[in-house]
């Protein structure tokens, strides 16, 4: 006679990422007859799942990496041969640029030297110093991963083709083309400058007034919807800026779909301005000191309109100019044409852009009411009038 015996319940730990999964045996009953064992049965508990950490480290300016060679010496004699052929092509155009800063040097020494020649040789001493570092595997490995440095040339040169050619200046231009801020604002534009605006984060959308992260900034595509309660602090500008030399620039922010009631169409209103900004190549991003001029004032799209379109702009200076500050009651009406003819300003010699749009939300009456301390105004489409009004409530056959 057989006897049956009873197992024990086993358990079995898998640890990946300090998350433990267990596996549990039920019991099972051995039956002699059969020779077989009934299911057994896994148990898994919830844990909390964490996400799963990238094996590649972050690399960045403030996580820097070192370039590796992607062959060691000898394992292909073509990439080494190329390497090699590289090296040299450096070599002789560093000694090129070498004798051309020479020359440059005594083209300065003369009384009155001719400024057309001396840009056209500093131009081309340009070119030889990009040239004889572009073809490196390392310095093309470096601009792609966020390491950049913009004391270079050729890393100049490298992260501007990188901004015109993989879209992110297309997008801009797509969107400003496409809302109409040329011509409606400005007859022509070309950046010539990167200019990215940060918002606080909006953590829900949902209803009539959002809510917004005061910690988390993100970076606004152009053209996209905000919330008005997202732009109530001025946005922290970030620029990539490719010249060496420190250049003048002005920042304008307009909305130029402000109701005009009294002429029923619409009207340019100011909401910043700050002259005389210094930008180069090593400038700090964000660009500080941006509101001790004519202050920020908060989008404000009025109830009853349609999407307004907030547009910044960064126009060069040909020198420091004095501008006056706007006041708060005379931002209505803002002329951006007749201004930048009275200082100088053309967007077409280069500068940086941005745009997005807005509409209504709760979180609009509280500008009104605490900034700009007026009433609110409501708008909407003019009733049609009732060609039949006079004849309902009558008898229509007495």
């Amino acid at each position: 006679m057989l006897a049956l015996r009873r197992l024990r319940p086993l358990s079995f730990g898998f640890a990946r990422q300090g998350a433990t999964v267990h596996v549990a045996l039920a019991s099972t009953t051995v039956d002699a007859d059969s020779s077989q064992s009934q299911s057994s049965q896994v148990s898994a508990p919830k844990s909390r799942s964490r996400p799963i950490r990238t094996r590649r480290p972050r690399i960045s300016l403030q996580h820097p990496r070192e370039w590796n060679r992607p062959l060691a010496f000898g394992v292909l004699p073509a990439f080494d041969e190329a390497l090699k052929v590289i090296k040299e092509d450096s070599i002789a155009l560093k000694q090129e640029a070498v004798a051309l800063q020479e020359a440059i040097a005594r083209a300065k020494e003369v009384p009155q030297p001719d400024t057309n020649a001396l840009q056209a040789l500093e131009e081309k001493l340009r070119i030889l110093e990009v040239q004889s570092e572009i073809n490196f595997p390392e310095v093309r490995w470096k601009c792609a991963n966020g390491m950049a440095d913009m004391s270079e040339a050729v890393d100049r040169h490298l992260v501007e083709q990188r901004w015109r050619k993989e879209g992110a200046l297309d997008l801009l231009m797509e969107r400003i083309h496409q809302m109409k801020i040329v011509p409606d604002v400005l007859p022509d534009i070309h950046p010539s400058l990167d200019l990215r605006v940060n918002f606080p984060k909006a953590t829900s959308n949902t209803g009539p007034q959002g809510t917004v992260s005061k910690v988390i900034y993100e970076q606004v595509e152009p053209g996209v919807f905000l919330l008005p309660e997202q732009t109530v602090e001025p946005p922290k500008l970030f620029t990539t800026v490719f010249h060496p030399e420190e250049r003048l620039y002005t920042l304008l922010m307009i909305d130029p779909d402000f109701p005009d009631e009294v002429n029923q169409t619409f009207q340019t209103y100011l909401h910043w301005l700050q002259p005389n900004i210094p930008l180069s190549n090593l400038s700090s991003s964000p660009v500080p000191n941006l509101n001790t001029h004519t202050t920020y004032i908060p989008p404000h799209p009025q109830r009853g309109t349609t999407y307004h379109r907030y547009t910044i702009f960064l126009l060069p200076q040909q020198s420091r100019v004095s501008i006056p500050m706007v006041a708060k009651d005379k931002r209505t009406g803002f002329d951006v044409r007749t201004f930048m003819e009275q200082h100088g300003l053309d967007g077409s010699a280069g500068g940086g852009a941005h745009m997005w749009r807005e509409v209504w939300s709760e979180g609009v009456p509280a500008v009104y009411k605490d900034i700009l301390k007026i009433a609110e105004p409501k708008f909407g489409r003019m009733p049609k009038a009732d060609r039949y009004g006079d004849f309902r409530g009558k008898k229509r056959y007495v």
